[in-house]
């Protein structure tokens, strides 16, 4: 089969397109054939070292295919389900062996694209506004890279709340994007002082809670927009990760809340996995979450696709063909 293969730590070209041996599920896990993985900044994460793992290994944290076939003890799959899984690395390839707990039914009449373009950013964004900060009617969040695939459903499940939503976006296109998704306030940061008119927006009272996938770039900045005893979410990195904060400083901010959670603590068990994966890929299919998907590259492509979404080029999610 055909897989990316990552040797050495590095830049874009350090993924490799190669010829590996399909894998075999042993007990307990499924093999998946793949139709299509998605594209995020966890993978680049991986791919310049930020977060460890051991080497070689092929990137890709969501995809979408059908169960080709399952090892001993294995209840929750069959040969021939279409599935969908994320937070298990090696989807860019065209076979995956997934641990079956992991892997969620996808609902008939979703297409597999759709199916792999939700599960990481849609589970992610259900996490946050539902877990970490469950927002309430009436309140208001800050999402940063508000036209981001994460961005973009971060906004509509805030909305479905309840909640007031201002985001802050790199242009005017992408403003509109924001707006069409939910969004009741878009702040073009490269050209208004982004932290002036969230004051300004909330009459100086600031807002309940900051969703930061930006990073090192806006952190500081978020908690200037938080009011006394908000939570700043900070859950990527896209600038850089964020440096060490004392925590005197929440203090001096107004008794603030911090945390930095991931996906893997908030689908831990079967339950939890099933419950969110459910939420999100129904709302999907049902057409009330809707998902702009940027572009479809193929596997051999996943160079470009690193840097179009390192640059942020892009709007939206981006997939592989892993058969193309």
């Amino acid at each position: 089969m055909k897989a990316i293969l990552v040797r050495e730590t590095g830049g874009p070209e350090k993924m490799l397109y190669e010829d590996v041996a399909v894998p075999m599920p042993g007990p307990g896990q499924a093999l998946v054939r793949l139709s299509v993985s998605g594209v995020n900044f966890i993978d680049i994460y991986f791919r310049i070292g930020l977060y460890k793992a051991d080497l070689p290994f092929t990137p890709g944290m969501e995809a979408a295919g059908v169960v080709e076939a399952v090892g001993d003890n294995v209840t929750d799959v069959q040969p021939g389900d279409r599935v969908a899984y994320a937070m298990q690395r090696g989807s860019y390839a065209q076979y995956a062996v997934v641990p079956s707990w992991q892997l969620v039914k996808v609902p008939a009449g979703l297409g597999l694209d759709l199916a792999a373009a939700s599960m990481l950013q849609g589970m992610t964004a259900h996490y946050l506004t539902h877990s970490t900060f469950p927002l309430q009617n009436g309140q208001t969040c800050l999402v940063h890279a508000a036209a981001g695939g994460a961005g973009q459903l971060v906004v509509q499940m805030a909305k479905r709340r309840g909640a007031r939503v201002i985001g802050t976006v790199g242009s005017e296109a992408k403003a509109a994007i924001a707006r069409e998704v939910g969004v009741d306030d878009a702040i073009l940061y490269n050209e208004q002082d982004w932290v002036a008119e969230v004051k300004k927006i909330t009459g100086g009272k600031g807002v309940d809670v900051v969703y930061d996938s930006v990073g090192a770039s806006t952190f500081m900045g978020s908690l200037e927009c938080l009011r006394p005893r908000g939570m700043m979410v900070t859950y990527g990195n896209a600038s850089g990760a964020v440096p060490a904060v004392e925590p005197l400083l929440l203090n001096q901010k107004g008794s603030l809340f911090l945390t930095r959670p991931t996906l893997a603590h908030h689908c831990a068990s079967r339950e939890e996995l099933v419950w969110r994966a459910s939420d999100v890929l129904n709302g999907v299919a049902s057409g009330e979450l809707k998902l702009h998907i940027h572009k479809t590259y193929p596997l051999s492509a996943a160079r470009e696709a690193h840097e179009d979404l390192a640059a942020r080029k892009t709007t939206g999610k981006l997939l592989l063909d892993v058969n193309a």
